[in-house]
């Protein structure tokens, strides 16, 4: 991708040396780098999280409160397959074998989501340019959220601190109904692509197939099948999605939205100051590294840094590999960004979007 250039050669040799310890760990307790028992029964319970309820929504009269409640349920469990399978899978470190990370990556289509979409801006855009302004979309909320100090600032951002977090919520509704389609139409256009790139014709088919697959799931048989009125259907999807929105949003903005994250900017001439490895320790920041709930829930997304280094290795070995990254950092004097809690972590999320939201003079 033309216009950003990172340092490629690094006289202090970091992650040679860190790459070298971290397959070292690996080949001496002879473990792949790849999901392992503990992923995939991890696999199941989300799964369940997800799909049991939708059943019992089908199959099952209940009062309209306990229908409600289930789909707060399904929320967390569409934010747990996302984070513990789907994740995993499209950056094929599920499973050694492709066919089962396709296959586990597939499960973004019944999360709203688009396997090409997903990989462009995912793998390719954020994991890639992270935190630069105008590459990595995961930090352009339009002009609402001011995410970036290289964003353009305006009045309304003075109150983000206030209400970004309700807006969190409609991450995963937007993409089943107009994101998926935008981002297509762009990264087509640009002929964008994690691996081969899809025909168009392929690629449009397969999103409007799955868009109708995932519309009569979640919503025409809970029309056809229950007691519900069309437009309690909808609510019910509606906060379905905004709970999953919110999981997933605060669980991104945690890791590189922070006071302790940089958002640098290439020079004049596209050059970055750092290589690609060291540029990660700089933009990103772990949570809650012993929290073992925080590591469970969020397919180890609390090791932010690890994951960002090594994005082909399963998250269940980032708590392990996390001593040697954070170690090597030290020894080369390099930034290992971290916050021990959740809640601290979260605090400084919202003083960070309220330095934003300052306007910049005064700033």
């Amino acid at each position: 991708m033309e216009g950003v250039k990172f340092l490629t050669r690094d006289q202090t040799k970091f992650f040679r040396t860190l790459n070298k310890r971290v397959n070292t760990y690996f080949k001496e307790n002879d473990i792949k780098k790849t999901g392992n028992w503990k992923l995939y029964s991890k696999a199941i319970i989300m799964f369940s999280l997800f799909i049991i309820p939708l059943v019992l929504l089908l199959s099952v009269d209940m009062p309209h409160w306990v229908q409600l409640l289930l789909t707060v349920v399904i929320g967390v469990g569409m934010a747990g397959v996302g984070m513990n399978v789907m994740h995993d899978a499209n950056h094929d470190s599920f499973s050694s074998k492709k066919w089962v990370n396709k296959l586990m990556g597939s499960s973004i289509y019944i999360l709203a989501g688009n396997v090409y979409n997903w990989q462009v801006q995912h793998n390719v855009l954020h994991h890639t340019y992270t935190n630069i302004k105008g590459y990595d979309e995961d930090i352009d909320a339009g002009r609402i959220i001011r995410f970036s100090k290289n964003s353009e600032w305006l009045k309304i951002h003075k109150y983000q601190k206030y209400y970004s977090f309700f807006l969190y919520g409609l991450l995963t509704i937007n993409w089943a109904i107009t994101t998926d389609v935008k981002q297509m139409s762009k990264y087509l256009k640009r002929k964008l692509s994690y691996g081969k790139l899809p025909s168009p014709t392929k690629a449009w088919s397969t999103l409007v197939i799955t868009k109708i697959l995932y519309y009569t799931i979640w919503i025409v048989l809970p029309i056809l099948l229950t007691d519900l009125l069309w437009w309690q259907v909808l609510i019910g999807f509606f906060v379905m999605h905004y709970t999953a929105g919110i999981i997933l949003s605060v669980t991104f903005q945690l890791a590189h939205v922070m006071p302790n994250t940089e958002m640098p900017l290439p020079n004049k001439e596209g050059n970055m100051e750092h290589t690609w490895a060291i540029h990660q320790l700089f933009t990103t920041s772990n949570f809650a590294p012993n929290n073992k709930f925080v590591e469970f829930y969020t397919g180890g997304l609390n090791h932010q840094v690890e994951h960002h280094i090594f994005p082909h290795i399963s998250h269940v070995h980032y708590k392990k590999i996390s001593e040697i990254v954070r170690e090597t950092a030290k020894e080369f004097d390099l930034p290992y960004n971290e916050y021990q809690t959740f809640i601290d972590a979260l605090k400084e999320h919202f003083n960070q979007l309220k330095y934003l939201g300052k306007e910049p003079k005064l700033a």
